[in-house]
C-alpha cells in the first residue's frame, strides 16, 4: 500500500478482510477487531468512522456500546486488489 497511507487503516482493513476469509458472511466484534488489529477501542472508532465515510466498512453499534463491522463491497474490491494474493 502506498505510504502515505496510516498504518492503522491497513491493519483495520488487513484484519477485516481476514475476518471475511475465515468466516464469511459474518462481522467481527468491535473488541475481537481491536484485539487482533493492536488497536486501543478509541483509535479503532475513529478510524472505523474514517472508512464507513469512505464507504469501505459497515460498522453496527448498539446503546450499550458494542458493535461489529463488517467490509462492504467496496471494501472487498479495494481488499481484494490490495491483499488479495497474500490470502
Amino acid at each position: 500500500m502506498n505510504d502515505d497511507i496510516d498504518p492503522a487503516l491497513v491493519a483495520i482493513l488487513e484484519q477485516l478482510w481476514r475476518a471475511k476469509q475465515e468466516t464469511p458472511g459474518r462481522a467481527w466484534s468491535l473488541a475481537k477487531l481491536a484485539k487482533q488489529s493492536g488497536l486501543p477501542m478509541s483509535g479503532l472508532r475513529r478510524h472505523l468512522t474514517a472508512l464507513a465515510d469512505a464507504g469501505l466498512v459497515d460498522v453496527q453499534l448498539s446503546e450499550e456500546g458494542a458493535g461489529s463491522a463488517a467490509l462492504t463491497a467496496g471494501g472487498v474490491t479495494l481488499c481484494e486488489a490490495v491483499f488479495g494474493g497474500e490470502q
